[in-house]
Parts: structure tokens; sequence; C-alpha cells
């Protein structure tokens, strides 16, 4: 390991340098540990590695990487606990690596705020793709320099009593504000720009998914599930994204 790979147990590690985006991996089993980080610093990242929930959401929460990936089945704290603790202060983009084939974890992850999944064996190659991602719809390009644009500011803007601004990832609906992650962002941003418009779930995969990288239906509607949920905990009446069955989703801005 380098010095810029940081366990849990061996207490502070130097910053990374300007312009290297950090990934923070938590995994029990050390031998992905060690293949991941040794990739990732291979194409340019930072990596911070920790083998446990526990250890790892402390750091997180006071020194934020810009996005973890971490496996559900764990001693201790599993995954989707660290998940919960994590989202309770943080819209950090995560990735879950798993080796459960089970649909019912998949969809829990999203509507806890995972922004992808991959299941175990799993390509190192896919999972740089979808790091890469994440980071791009982030604005976070993992060889840029710090704080250079990824691209020309998006502007903000409201439709009826939500307002959005892409280029400060923020959210409020009638002022309060409404904490998304990366992914969520993007859907809403994609229904709330054209009020009345039916996407469908490949238009609105390709609106958070722009990497052809390949996502299942369930997944855009397990985030959606999520996106009601947070606005319902704000307005108990929110109906503002419409299902259309069969067709996709819309906004009404009414």
């Amino acid at each position: 390991m380098t010095s810029e790979v940081r366990t849990s147990d061996t207490g502070e590690a130097p910053a990374p340098r300007r312009g290297r985006r950090e990934i923070a991996l938590v995994d029990d089993d050390r031998n992905i540990l060690t293949t991941v980080s040794i990739a990732l610093q291979a194409e340019g990242f930072a990596t911070r590695v920790y083998s446990d929930g526990e250890g790892a959401l402390k750091a997180l929460l006071e020194s934020p990487p810009d996005l973890a990936v971490f496996d559900i089945k764990m001693p201790r704290m599993d995954g989707m606990e660290l998940l919960r603790r994590l989202r309770a202060e943080s819209d950090l983009p995560v990735i879950f690596l798993t080796s459960k084939d089970d649909e019912r974890d998949e969809e829990a992850g999203f509507e806890m705020g995972a922004d992808d999944y991959i299941a175990k064996p799993f390509s190192l190659r896919l999972l740089l793709a979808r790091i890469r991602a994440i980071l791009r719809r982030s604005g976070l390009e993992e060889d840029g320099v710090e704080g250079e644009e990824a691209g020309p500011p998006r502007e903000p803007f409201s439709r009826g009593r939500l307002t959005m601004d892409p280029a400060r990832h923020k959210v409020a609906w009638e002022d309060r504000p409404v904490a998304l992650t990366v992914t969520e962002f993007l859907l809403l941003e994609a229904l709330a720009l054209r009020p009345g418009i039916i996407k469908s779930r490949n238009q609105l995969m390709d609106a958070a998914y722009p990497d052809d990288i390949f996502v299942d239906d369930r997944t855009v509607d397990s985030h959606i599930k999520r996106i009601r949920r947070k606005f319902r905990q704000i307005d108990r009446e929110f109906s503002a994204i419409e299902t259309l069955y069969g067709a996709g989703y819309s906004f009404s801005d009414g």
C-alpha cells in the first residue's frame, strides 16, 4: 500500500494531492480492499480503506471523500446500517458491493440512498466505470483540478413550489431544503425541467446514467420512491411526481 491508503486503525493520513479524487472503500475482505485500492490508485485516484462499518462512519463524516464503496455484509455494522447512519448527515455518493443475489437487498439499498449497486464477483473495469460515472454526475472529474468546472454551470430554476440549483446541488420545496443524492437530483431535474412531459424509464436512466451503463427499470423506480418519501417528510400531500403506468413518470408544477 502507498501512503495514500488509509486503514481504519492507522490514524490520520496525509490529504490527497490537489486534483486527485478520493475514494473510500469499506469491506471486511482485506484482499478486496487491497486489490480495489491498487486498481483505483493505478487510475489516478487516492484511496482510504476501512475493514468495518463502525471504523468507517466517524471518518467519513469528519473527512468526507468524493465517493465511497461499501460492502453490505460486514461484522459489527453492515453496509445497510452504515449507509442509514451516513444518510442522516451526509449525501456522499455511495456504491454498494455485495455477494447477495437478492433483489430485495438491491431495492432496500436504493431506497436508503445508495447511488449504485454492483454484485460480487465484479469486474474492476465495471467498478471503475461506475465510479467515474458518478463523479461526472457530481461535477467531479477524477482527473480534473480542484475547483475546475466539468462544464458550463446549469442555471437555477423554479417549477411551482420546487426550486433547484444544479450548480450548488440544492433543492427546496416551499423554501424548505430537501437533501437528495446525485442520482436522485438528476432524476428529479430531468422531470422538473419539462413539467407535464412523460419521461420513460429509459429516458430517465439516460439522464441519471449518461455513460452507457446498464441499469434496470426497478433501479429508477426505487430512486423515485425515495425522492417522493423525502418530499413527503416535508409535505404529506406531495404529489408532483406522477406515475403513468406503462409509460413512465412526469412532474406537475400545478
